[in-house]
């Protein structure tokens, strides 16, 4: 079903609009820092200097830590 005003080869441009996060309008790329998890001891990279007084976590510890605080 369509919508009045709305045709669908707008959506494949709406939806490629900004989609890339790697684009991001224009800026330079973020700089990434290498670090070791906190919790797997596993290498990662995060887009911040880590502080060796706080944790750091790969993405997939990250998740755990995430989901048990609700």
């Amino acid at each position: 079903m369509e919508r009045k005003g709305f045709q669908s080869k707008d959506r494949g441009q709406s939806r490629d609009w900004g989609s890339s996060r790697e684009g991001s309008f224009g800026r330079e790329p973020q700089k990434m820092y290498k670090a070791k998890c906190s919790e797997c001891d596993m290498e990662t990279e995060v887009p911040f200097k880590p502080d060796p007084d706080r944790p750091v976590y790969c993405r997939e510890c990250y998740a755990k830590r995430k989901s048990r605080k609700f």
